[in-house]
């Protein structure tokens, strides 16, 4: 019974709530920038590279064999052809860093906004004629 309490609380804290509501937007971030990326900012590189798509460039480590019989009437089944995508890793790693950017600038604008309100002068407190009056009293008394 006690550890589904302890963690009832764990979970409802409002650290792991803010990470999980923080794991999903970013989750969803992520698949706009993708679509940023491949949709919108891919398609012009490849153009002016020539007409390239980078999801086709990739390296053929062994080729595809298509499915065959053999002399005994036996199927041989077709085998894939063994790649290295090094086009989609490009792809990748530009999503990676409009990510990054995105959050930088995130990160950065939220730190001048804390500065901002940090650096807002606070107005001094103007104490009433009675306060004023007890801290002349009370000087009084201390110079006695």
């Amino acid at each position: 019974m006690g550890f589904i309490k302890e963690f009832k609380q764990f979970a409802l804290r409002g650290n792991v709530v803010d990470m999980a509501v923080g794991i999903i937007i970013g989750g969803a971030f992520g698949k706009i920038v993708s679509s940023l990326v491949n949709d919108v900012i891919m398609p012009p590189i490849g153009m002016l590279l020539g007409g390239v798509n980078f999801t086709d460039f990739k390296i053929t480590i062994k080729d595809a064999v298509p499915a065959a019989v053999d002399a005994a009437g036996n199927a041989i089944p077709a085998v894939e052809a063994v790649t290295l995508n090094y086009g989609n890793f490009i792809q990748v790693v530009i999503d990676f860093l409009i990510i990054a950017f995105a959050i930088f600038l995130m990160i950065k604008a939220m730190n001048n906004l804390k500065k901002k309100e940090e650096a807002q002068p606070t107005v001094p407190v103007v104490p009433t004629k009675e306060e004023t009056l007890l801290t002349e009293i009370r000087d009084l008394l201390k110079n006695k």
